[in-house]
């Protein structure tokens, strides 16, 4: 019998209680989203070729969100393909989730890689490069 995934109202519940002081166990925010994909990853995560093909679907994400956002906001605004197909909010959501999946197999800590690039950009302001 396979285990389903968690429902979206499970996932903003448990999220609401993130910060509940009665909370007996605190997930990081990321673990919702990480909970859910170990059903849908099963079997293929551990694949020696899976982060590979998680690279190429982000390039491939990047790609399809660039061209709904160009075909909405006037620069391409004669391709019809991208004016049909998903927009480029939920292309972005397409992005996330291949980002996720990717930090996921590679153990990475998102909460680390989100701060360190937050300081970057801040710093940039501060100490812009001469």
């Amino acid at each position: 019998m396979m285990s389903q995934a968690p429902s979206v109202g499970f996932l903003m519940k448990a999220q609401n209680c993130y910060n509940c002081p009665m909370a007996k166990r605190k997930i990081a925010p990321f673990g919702y989203y990480f909970k859910y994909l170990d059903n849908i990853d099963k079997g293929v995560r551990d694949s020696k070729e899976f982060g590979s093909i998680l690279i190429l679907q982000i390039v491939e994400e990047v790609g399809e969100m660039s061209r709904a956002y160009l075909a909405e906001h006037g620069r391409k605004q004669t391709n019809l393909a991208a004016q049909a197909d998903e927009t480029y909010k939920q292309e972005m959501g397409d992005i996330l989730v291949s980002i996720l999946r990717l930090a996921r197999i590679k153990k990475l800590n998102l909460h680390d890689a989100m701060m360190y690039s937050l300081k970057k950009i801040e710093k940039r302001k501060t100490e812009p490069k001469k």
